[in-house]
């Protein structure tokens, strides 16, 4: 990959989706993991008013320690970017005082984790309507296009997706060049939705690379039978999350009524 020309082309485009819409420049949620740090460097990188909140609940202090020490290393190289800090925690634990929590416990849990990143989602549009910005999207290509790793309109809910065309691994090429702090680039990837350091990994049951070699073998037309041990039981994985989660990756359904009906 031509990472620098790369860069390049995504700042460019991101500049002039701005200009077009006529708005001031982006607002980008920062987790600590390296999808938040390349994306929130290439809106910076446009000169436009970049803000980047953080928006803890109940997160593990690594993530809350990484998304810090982004931020300062953000503002000290670049004039345009501001920050905020939006502890939702209060937020999370009044909404669950206003729900039944009845059924299964690991059910319960996802969809916990689901509204927090819908929460999240909530307080990114609001600093986006309040300053005139566009929420930009976080999401690589494995998240968004293989597994669907992401939460329907949570962090999913965004105005644009610079990164969205890229792979995990193009993904640290560009935040190797983007100077993007150690700490992250070295970090386990994590969505953070638990309230724990538990990884995508531990969540999905593969490595991104792995994830990687799946999509490409799917796209290829392969199938279960052309594999055997761990390659197998990857693609098995890779299968029952893009199959699970297509929902996520197509237009929203429209029942279309007939002409003769109306």
């Amino acid at each position: 990959m031509q990472t620098e020309k790369v860069i390049n082309y995504i700042v460019d485009w991101l500049k002039a989706y701005a200009t077009n819409a006529g708005v001031n420049g982006f607002v980008v949620g920062v987790s600590g993991g390296i999808d938040s740090a390349v994306t929130s460097t290439l809106c910076a990188k446009t000169g436009l008013n970049v803000l980047v909140v953080e928006m803890p609940i109940h997160q593990a202090k690594s993530h809350i320690s990484r998304a810090q020490e982004h931020i300062k290393q953000l503002k000290s190289r670049f004039a345009n970017v501001s920050d905020t800090r939006a502890d939702l925690t209060p937020v999370f634990e009044e909404f669950k005082t206003e729900i039944f929590l009845d059924g299964d416990q690991a059910t319960i849990d996802m969809a916990l984790a689901n509204t927090r990143a819908r929460l999240r989602m909530t307080t990114l549009y609001y600093y986006a309507g309040l300053y005139k910005l566009l929420v930009a999207g976080t999401g690589n290509k494995v998240e968004d296009f293989g597994v669907g790793f992401y939460t329907k309109y949570g962090d999913g809910g965004v105005d644009l997706s610079p990164i969205a065309d890229l792979l995990k691994s193009e993904v640290y090429q560009l935040g190797e060049l983007l100077e993007v702090p150690k700490s992250i680039m070295t970090a386990a990837p994590s969505d953070g939705l638990f309230g724990d350091a538990r990884s995508d990994e531990d969540q999905i049951g593969a490595s991104y690379p792995e994830l990687e070699w799946a999509m490409k073998m799917n796209d290829e037309g392969k199938t279960e039978a052309d594999f055997l041990g761990r390659e197998k039981e990857v693609f098995k994985i890779y299968k029952r999350f893009n199959t699970a989660n297509k929902h996520k990756m197509i237009p929203i359904p429209v029942c279309n009524i007939p002409i003769k009906l109306k």
